[in-house]
C-alpha cells in the first residue's frame, strides 16, 4: 500500500479574508474605524459619565452662573435712548418701533435687528443704531421730509421728494402749507411736479393743485376754477411759455377758462361763457349787425 502524500498547502487567502482585506483598502472604512469607531465610543462614555454624575447640569449651572455675573455688570446695561436730529413726533414712533425695553443689557440687544425695525417706518429713510458704554442706545435716524400731498383714492398722504410715502393726513389742513398734487399716478411723478410748481412761482398764491390725467400728463389747476392743460412731452417748457404770455399780457387775469396746451402746435384758449357772448356781440358789433 502506498504511503499518503502531504498536500500542498494553497498559498492564496481564503474567501473571507479576501473581502476582509478588499474592504480594509476603502478609504472610508479605515476612517470609520481610525477615527469614529473611537469617537462614537467617547461619546458614549461621556454621556454615561455626565448621566451618573448631572454633569450637564453642573456645567449649565457654571455657564448660567458665568453669563450672569457678566451681563449684570453696570458698564453693559443700557438705561436710557437718544434719538436726536428728528421731530418729536418721529422721535416717539423710533421709540415704540426700535421695541427695546429699558434697562436692557447691550450683549442681548441686537443693534441689526433694531435698525431694521427702525428703517421699516414710513418716516425713516436711514438710520444707524450704536450702544455706548455710558448706558445709552443712540438711534440716528434720517427722516423723511414730506414736499407734497397727494390725494389718492385711499385718502391723503404726505410724500417726499422721490414720491415716498411719509405719513397718512385725515384733512387737507393739517398741511396747507405744502403743495396738493391728485389722479392716479401721480405719486411716481414727484420730482417733476415739484419743477412744474416751481414753473408757475409767478401764480403761487393761486394755484390749488396739480392733477395727474390718464396717468400720461398734468393739468396745473388755479383758482377761479382755471386750468393749464399741459402736454404729455415737456410739459415745463409749455408752462414757462403761459408764464410768459401772463407776464406780458395778464391773460390769465382774464375771462379764460381754460389754456389748452395738449398740442403745442395748436394752443387754444376756451373763455367763458360770459366772454363768449360778449366775444360774438363785439363781432356783431363790427360787422354792423348789432342796433
Amino acid at each position: 500500500m502506498r504511503p499518503v502524500k502531504n498536500r500542498r498547502r494553497d498559498p492564496a487567502p481564503s474567501r473571507l479574508r479576501y473581502r476582509a482585506t478588499r474592504l480594509w483598502l476603502r478609504p472610508g472604512f479605515r476612517r470609520l474605524v481610525n477615527v469614529g469607531v473611537p469617537m462614537i465610543a467617547g461619546l458614549a462614555a461621556s454621556w454615561t459619565l455626565m448621566a451618573e454624575f448631572d454633569l450637564a447640569g453642573s456645567v449649565s449651572r457654571i455657564w448660567n452662573d458665568t453669563r450672569a455675573a457678566i451681563v449684570e455688570r453696570p458698564q453693559f446695561i443700557i438705561s436710557s435712548m437718544d434719538i436726536p436730529g428728528v421731530s418729536e413726533d418721529l422721535a416717539e414712533q423710533i421709540r415704540v418701533a426700535a421695541f427695546v425695553r429699558l434697562p436692557a443689557n447691550s450683549l442681548e440687544v441686537d443693534v441689526n435687528q433694531v435698525r431694521e425695525r427702525v428703517e421699516s417706518l414710513d418716516a425713516v429713510e436711514r438710520a444707524s443704531v450704536r450702544a455706548h458704554a455710558n448706558g445709552v442706545l443712540e438711534i440716528r435716524a434720517i427722516e423723511r421730509l414730506p414736499v407734497v400731498v397727494w390725494r389718492s383714492m385711499t385718502g391723503l398722504q404726505l410724500l417726499d421728494h422721490n414720491g415716498v410715502r411719509v405719513a397718512e393726513v385725515d384733512s387737507r389742513l393739517r398741511r396747507p402749507d405744502l403743495p396738493l398734487i391728485a389722479g392716479a399716478g401721480a405719486a411716481a411723478h414727484v420730482p417733476q411736479a415739484l419743477r412744474l410748481l416751481d414753473g408757475a412761482q409767478p401764480l403761487h398764491d393761486r394755484i390749488r393743485g396739480l392733477v395727474r390725467v390718464g396717468e400720461r400728463r398734468w393739468d396745473l389747476v388755479l383758482d377761479r376754477d382755471q386750468i393749464i392743460q399741459l402736454p404729455e412731452e415737456d410739459p415745463l417748457s409749455a408752462l414757462r411759455r403761459v408764464m410768459a404770455l401772463h407776464a406780458a399780457e395778464d391773460l390769465l387775469d382774464r375771462d379764460v377758462v381754460a389754456i389748452d396746451l395738449r398740442n403745442p402746435e395748436r394752443p387754444m384758449l376756451r373763455l367763458s361763457e360770459f366772454a363768449e357772448s360778449e366775444l360774438v356781440r363785439l363781432r356783431m358789433i363790427a360787422l354792423g349787425e348789432d342796433a
